[in-house]
This record gives C-alpha cells, sequence and structure tokens, in this order.
C-alpha cells in the first residue's frame, strides 16, 4: 500500500498532485517537453541550453502534473504576458468556459505546459501573468485567489515559479455553487461543536457552548446529543474569504455575499438515532461526508457502521480527527495510524492523507474530487482553533463532483421534487423541505404531490420558495429547499412522498425486485423475513416476498429478492440504491424491477371537483 502511495502523490513534486498513472509514461514524455520548453526557454532568456541540459535527465524525479484536460475546470498556462487584442479575447472565452464546466469555479496552473510539465516563470513574468489573469477574471465577472506559489527544482541561477490560482465567479441572483457535506462519527465525537465553531466564527470553552444554536430541541441542550437532522452554513466569498455568522447576522445575508456554499447536514452519532443518520444520508443526497473521529477516543462506538454506510452509498469521505487540545501528540499519532490501518483494509481500500500544511490542504482538495479512493484526514481542536484554517482551505477549494453538462441534462427533464420533511408555520400554512432531483420550480408552478395510501396523487401549487433560509424565485435541480404550500392539508402528506410534474408518469408499486448483499445477519435470511428498507427519501418496512434462486441467505452472500412495502405504496426508479436494516441485520443494493399497481395520474375526485 506504501507503494501506492507514493505513485499517488508522486516523489519529486512537492505539489503531490495526482500523478497516478502517469509514472510509467514520464520518459517518452521527458524528451518531448524538453524539446518544447527549450523554445519556451529560449524566447525568455538567452542561455537556454546550460539551464535545461542538467533538469531533462529522465528520471523519476522530474516534477510533472496529469496532461491538461478538455474537459474540467482545470486550465494550465506557460505564461500569459502582454496578449494581443484578439489573443485577449480569446483567453476570456476559455475562462467562461471553464468556469461554466466548474459550475462558477477554475483553477489555472501558471507556469504549466499543456503536457504537465513544470517549467516555472521567472519573477517578472509571474507577476504580469496573475495581472493579465486578473484583467481576465474582472472582463468574465469574477475574482482571483493565488492559492499556492512555490519555487520549482531547477539548478538555474534565476529562480523559477508556478502558481495556482483560483477563480471564482461573482454571484448574481442567489446563483451560488452549493455543495452538501453530511457530518458523521460517534456520540461524543464534537461534530456539532466543530459545526458551531465553523459556522459562527467563535471557538468552542470546552463544555459546548459552540453547539447550543445548532440544537432544535431541549432534550439535545440537556444531554447535548444530536437526536434530529439540522442543517448549517458556511460561505465562501469570491475573493476566498470565509463568510459566517460572525460578520454576517442573518443566513440572507450569507447567501448575498457568498459565491460558494457549503451546508453541513450535522447527523446523529448515538446507535439509538441510526434511522435518523441512514435518512440523512440516503434522502438528502450529500455531495461529501465528513468522519469526526475524537483524538481520545480513537475508532469507537458507531464510527466503523458511518464510514461502512458512506462507502456502501458511494459518498466520498473525508475524515477530521476532533479534540486534540486533550491529547499528548503521541495519542493524537496513534488514532492516525488506528484510522490508516482501516481505511487500507481490503474492505475500504482507500489511500489516506494526512494533511499539515495549506499546500497539502489545496492538493487533498483536488486529489479527492479526482479519485475517490484518497481520503484526507485533518487534526483540529474546535477549543485552540488548532488546523481550523486549513479544514477552511479545504472546504474553499473542493470541486463539485457533477459538472455542468449533467446539471443542464438534469435541468431539461420533467420536475421532481423529494418531500423529506413536512412543517406548518404560522402565517405561511403547510411548508416541505427536500431536494429537488430534476427540472426547475418555480413560484406558482402546479405540481402532484403522492403517492397516497391508494397509490392516488393531489393536486398543488408552489407558493413560495427559500433556499438556505432566504427567498429564491427558481430552485433548479440539485439544490434543496423549502417550498410552501399555502393552506394544503398537512394530513395528505408524509416524508418519502414525490412532487412530481403533472406531466410525468411515475410508477407506483407495492412490491419491487432488488439484487443485494447481505452485509451482516445473526441467523438466515429468507421469505418472511421483515426489514426496514431505506431508497431515497422512502423509509419503510418491506417483507422478504420471494429469494431467488436460493432458499435463504448468509452474510457476505448475494442474491435477487423480492421486497413486499407492508404500509403504502412508493415511488421507486430502477437502479436507485436500497440499504436495509432490523436489528443487527444489514444489507445493501440496487433496484432492478419495479412491479407497478396501474399507472395512477393527478387523482379523480379532484379532477371532477376543478
Amino acid at each position: 500500500m506504501d507503494a501506492r502511495v507514493s505513485d499517488l502523490f508522486g516523489s519529486g513534486n512537492g505539489h503531490g498532485s495526482g500523478s497516478q498513472g502517469l509514472s510509467s509514461g514520464v520518459r517518452p514524455a521527458n524528451g518531448h517537453g524538453a524539446a518544447h520548453q527549450k523554445k519556451a526557454g529560449a524566447k525568455s532568456n538567452k542561455k537556454p541550453k546550460a539551464r535545461f541540459s542538467r533538469n531533462f535527465k529522465p528520471s523519476n524525479n522530474t516534477p510533472y502534473l496529469p496532461p491538461e484536460a478538455e474537459e474540467g475546470n482545470i486550465e494550465y498556462k506557460l505564461k500569459l504576458v502582454n496578449p494581443t487584442q484578439y489573443r485577449f479575447e480569446h483567453l476570456a472565452t476559455q475562462m467562461k468556459w471553464r468556469l461554466q464546466e466548474g459550475r462558477g469555479e477554475a483553477v489555472y496552473q501558471i507556469g504549466v505546459e499543456d503536457n504537465g510539465m513544470l517549467v516555472g516563470l521567472s519573477e517578472e513574468d509571474m507577476r504580469t501573468s496573475l495581472r493579465t489573469l486578473h484583467k481576465l477574471a474582472e472582463k468574465v465577472g469574477a475574482d482571483i485567489t493565488v492559492l499556492t506559489e512555490r519555487e520549482v527544482d531547477y539548478d538555474s541561477d534565476v529562480p523559477r515559479k508556478i502558481a495556482e490560482v483560483l477563480i471564482r465567479k461573482v454571484p448574481d441572483d442567489q446563483q451560488f455553487l452549493d455543495l452538501r457535506v453530511a457530518v458523521l462519527g460517534n456520540v461524543d465525537s464534537g461534530k456539532s461543536t466543530l459545526l458551531g465553531v465553523l459556522t459562527q466564527g467563535e471557538l468552542d470553552n470546552g463544555r459546548g457552548r459552540a453547539r447550543l444554536n445548532l440544537f432544535r430541541h431541549l432534550h439535545e441542550i440537556q444531554t447535548g446529543r444530536t437526536s434530529s437532522i439540522s442543517f448549517e452554513i458556511l460561505g465562501f466569498s469570491s475573493k476566498g474569504e470565509v463568510v459566517n455568522y460572525s460578520e454576517s447576522r442573518t443566513a440572507e445575508e450569507i447567501c448575498e455575499s457568498a459565491s460558494k456554499m457549503i451546508t453541513f447536514i450535522d447527523l446523529a452519532g448515538h446507535h439509538k438515532y441510526l434511522k435518523t443518520t441512514i435518512f440523512g444520508l440516503t434522502s438528502y443526497c450529500p455531495d461529501f461526508a465528513m468522519l469526526v473521529v475524537s483524538a481520545n477516543t480513537g475508532i469507537a462506538g458507531t464510527t466503523r457502521e458511518h464510514l461502512g454506510l458512506a462507502m456502501a452509498l458511494k459518498v466520498p469521505i473525508f475524515i477530521v480527527i476532533s479534540k486534540v487540545d486533550l491529547c499528548t501528540r503521541a495519542t493524537v499519532e496513534r488514532t492516525v495510524r488506528q484510522l490508516e490501518r482501516v481505511l487500507k483494509q481490503p474492505g475500504c481500500n482507500k489511500v489516506p492523507m494526512v494533511v499539515d500544511s495549506t499546500d497539502d490542504a489545496v492538493t487533498a482538495a483536488q486529489q479527492f474530487a479526482q479519485s475517490p479512493n484518497i481520503t484526507p484526514i485533518f487534526t483540529v481542536s474546535s477549543v485552540s482553533g488548532e488546523s481550523l484554517d486549513l479544514l477552511k482551505v479545504f472546504f474553499n477549494i473542493i470541486p463539485p463532483l457533477s459538472n455542468s453538462k449533467e446539471q443542464e441534462e438534469l435541468m431539461q427533464q420533467l420536475t421532481e421534487f423529494q418531500v423529506d420533511e413536512i412543517y406548518t408555520v404560522p402565517e405561511v400554512g403547510t411548508v416541505v423541505g427536500g431536494t429537488l432531483y430534476s427540472g426547475i420550480c418555480r413560484e406558482g408552478d402546479h405540481l402532484v404531490v403522492g403517492p397516497t395510501d391508494a397509490g392516488k396523487f393531489h393536486k398543488l401549487t408552489i407558493g413560495s420558495i427559500q433556499r438556505n433560509r432566504s427567498a429564491c424565485r427558481v430552485l433548479r435541480a440539485g439544490q434543496a429547499a423549502t417550498l410552501a404550500l399555502g393552506n394544503f392539508d398537512r394530513s395528505l402528506l408524509r416524508k418519502g412522498m414525490v412532487m412530481v410534474s403533472p406531466e410525468m408518469d411515475p410508477t407506483i408499486c407495492w412490491m419491487f425486485e432488488a439484487e443485494i448483499v447481505l452485509l451482516f445477519h445473526a441467523k438466515t435470511f429468507h421469505k418472511g423475513f421483515q426489514v426496514t428498507v431505506h431508497i431515497g427519501n422512502v423509509r419503510q418496512t418491506a417483507t422478504v416476498e420471494a429469494v431467488y434462486d436460493k432458499e435463504e441467505l448468509r452474510t457476505g452472500e448475494k442474491a435477487a429478492v423480492l421486497f413486499k412495502f407492508i404500509k403504502h405504496p412508493e415511488y421507486l426508479k430502477v437502479g436507485a440504491k436500497v440499504l436495509f436494516r432490523e436489528g443487527v441485520t444489514k444489507g445493501i443494493g440496487h433496484v432492478t424491477k419495479l412491479k407497478p399497481i396501474g399507472q395512477y395520474g393527478p387523482s379523480q375526485s379532484e379532477d371532477d371537483e376543478a
């Protein structure tokens, strides 16, 4: 595994950038890169041979990055010195494309050839290139932040630098980039306190003051244990500065000044509330999961279970070791080693990456989004504030998982909103919270909601929309929000329903088939067994009606199984992930076939009334 780590993070490259799969191709590329760079060097300096003859010997220590990709939001530029007007326009168009690919964010590597060779620039050329980049960003309505600037190890007289620059679009009309991070970890590992410190901007006093604003119930304040799902927001401005409640009074102010939002989904750590934690992971579709581990207790309680859940649902995970102020350095090291051992096990196959500096945090953010195997590990303290700035750098740079093309495709489909929460708000009426899976939703849209116990759908009209506690006119696919439904009868709604466009013909079913793997079971799993099934925002008890080609299942075995819901029919899709549990029994899989109970449009009775 150690060999894999060194392969992944390069050896002579201080950047540690994603060089997997490239070490074998370095040698042939070197000669070509050297020739390419002699041209570049000849333009900028009179004595290119003396400089490059010693540096470009074929060796594994030659610094390089992966070759530039056509798609994606990362652009390599050797230098940007005094471009002509025509070239400037071309560069601006290119920047717009990269920003669009990254949904409002792009990363420029200055001093790097298109094939990934780290050439570097002199101090003067670097300053001029950054000035040009600033002008380009102004033209397309964006801000730039220099993430890292460092020297390339050449034996030349003049030091040569490369720079990594984050370009972020200035937000307009609530079009900020929104990433959802689920917060997992054992009870008392410091999840809520860490979120309180990040979002309120004030350190904890060591007795849980920072978490008080996150709790939703009196018993949570009394016991200090989260039992429900709460949401907290952390914003970043277009210049990469943190925007939280320390400067802003309300969530609305944070939304106005932020161009990137991290929405934290604070989940419960206690085993008693496991169903709530699973519901948060399946229904809110987090982009990433943050596993919080206490430095003084290490891997304990539900930590392994939460790690397993995130991996079963294929949510990329990173780890934060909290409470380092309570322990000696040796204890923290022991916890890190314990985590590394678990992550490297055959079931996990992860590559741990301990983050100790700002450079590490920048690299970790980019690597983490590109390769699901890489697991950054942070060691922080919510009381002393140690390494919290590294965590903020990581959140600032981490790119979205889906690109703009996937987002556009989802937005062109028919509207589908999954109902996760239902409230009654005085003077507003019934309000539902959830995630828009596909399409676009506007105020005043007419949708249908269901399925009811009879498999019917009811008509309704969207009143107002709120995202992150501030008003919003248009909701786009992938965004979470609350929708006001006016005087719609709350008793007709339940968690797990969907609000869809009237043109859609949703498949409603009592029974469905799934390919499953039994992760753990005390005895045998057979026909007639009852389990709680989680599929997206659907959470219901189902009976095993049939196990195909087998009489019974034991731990670790796979099979096709027919399930039947016991309370009411549900709206499902083929391919959706299935997670089921009952006591210590656990299993995962995916839906392979639906058994629809008939095609239902809006309920007949309502059509007659209309």
